[in-house]
């Protein structure tokens, strides 16, 4: 079967379509983050974010595009899925401060396969690719920083920081789930600590 990108190594193909994911949920994701919260910090910095992510997916369609590549739909698709499942689902069940650090893995993420995708397009002797990679990588790793802060200092705010992120009936019966089940769990393990030290 022919090479339908012979610019790219397999492996830079496989990286970029997962960067358009990534990307994609990313923008998605912490968009709905983002109203969830509120204000603060922490909001600020994931607009931030998701807006840099949709800029990326922009420079990111040329870019392929005239190495063969296309990200969308399917690969932005996939992006778009994980993140609905995300926002519907999972983000129901945590705390405010437990979904903003969460998110901190969505833009570590992008970054390390940044600098990944860098190290193969200098491998293939693509300048202008490398340098792109390069400098978003730069450029995600602030905005990761900025919203890793804002998780870190939710710690001043304890008492929001474990209320539940969506305070409508799904999420609280989400958030009661989670809670009941951190709540046996530990009731577990406090348990067989005890009868540990009784036979000892």
């Amino acid at each position: 079967m022919t090479n339908p990108t012979p610019r790219l190594d397999p492996a830079q193909n496989r990286g970029l379509r997962e960067l358009y994911a990534g990307a994609r949920q990313l923008a998605s994701h912490w968009t709905t983050l983002a109203d969830r919260l509120g204000d603060g910090d922490g909001p600020v910095a994931l607009r931030a974010g998701a807006a840099a992510a949709r800029e990326l997916l922009d420079e990111l369609a040329g870019l392929t595009a005239a190495r063969g590549l296309h990200g969308s739909p399917a690969a932005q698709g996939v992006g778009a899925r994980v993140a609905g499942l995300r926002n519907a689902v999972t983000d129901r069940t945590f705390e405010r401060n437990q979904a903003l650090r969460f998110a901190v893995l969505d833009m570590g993420h992008l970054t390390t396969l940044q600098a990944y995708l860098a190290v193969l397009a200098g491998g293939r002797e693509d300048e202008e690719l490398a340098e792109w990679h390069g400098r978003w990588e730069r450029k995600l790793k602030r905005l990761e920083t900025a919203v890793r802060k804002a998780a870190i200092a939710e710690g001043h705010y304890p008492d929001s920081a474990i209320a539940p992120l969506d305070d409508g009936t799904l999420g609280r019966a989400g958030h009661g789930v989670a809670n009941a089940a951190g709540t046996l769990g530990e009731w577990f393990d406090r348990s067989l600590a005890e009868r540990r030290g009784g036979g000892g």
